[in-house]
């Protein structure tokens, strides 16, 4: 997408939640993962490359002692609708015995979610939470459900705040959804 497809794509979408619904959302979830984490010395992992922006927000509100590492798994790539599941980078810290906490811009349809969980726990975590920065409101069963939610979204296809459209806007500080016919 070229910089004036991604600025038209921009103009014609439609804003889902400002700037300052993000930030509270990110500022409660802070909290509650203070709350449940705080004494358990976490690791967190931040799923690539949709998750940087809620680790970038949220990192600086947890006032606790942690580590962090990362996974980079796709399942979409540059289109709009995901596909295989992509595995290109794991943790690098061992995973035996520790709290780790996923950090991740949306849960969708839950199967990527799903498989980083599972391929955590396989490693020796003993225990796998996930925040999510928005969960998409489906209509359909999930693999799992997100411990730590921040917004809940209509089953639209959305970008900003980690989440893209053919790689861009991942930086917006709010979120859009491409305007319904």
């Amino acid at each position: 997408m070229t910089p004036e497809q991604a600025r038209q794509v921009l103009e014609q979408a439609e804003s889902i939640c400002d700037a300052t619904e993000v930030e509270a959302a990110i500022c409660r979830m802070a909290a509650e993962i203070t709350s449940v984490l705080g004494e358990r010395n976490p690791l967190l992992v931040v799923v690539m490359h949709g998750g940087v922006y809620l680790a970038g927000q949220i990192l600086p509100l947890l006032g606790f002692p942690l580590e962090l590492d990362y996974v980079h798994v796709s399942r979409y790539g540059d289109a709009t609708r995901g596909g295989e599941l992509r595995w290109r980078a794991e943790p690098t810290h061992s995973l035996d015995g520790r709290t780790v906490l996923v950090l991740d811009d949306i849960l969708d349809v839950g199967d990527t979610l799903a498989a980083v969980r599972k391929r955590l726990l396989d490693r020796g975590a003993d225990s796998v939470y996930c925040a999510v920065l928005t969960e998409k409101e489906t209509g359909s069963p999930k693999p799992l459900r997100a411990d730590f939610v921040g917004l809940k979204l209509p089953n639209r296809y959305v970008f900003g705040c980690g989440m893209d459209i053919s790689g861009a806007w991942r930086n917006l500080p709010a979120i859009y959804a491409m305007k319904e016919p």
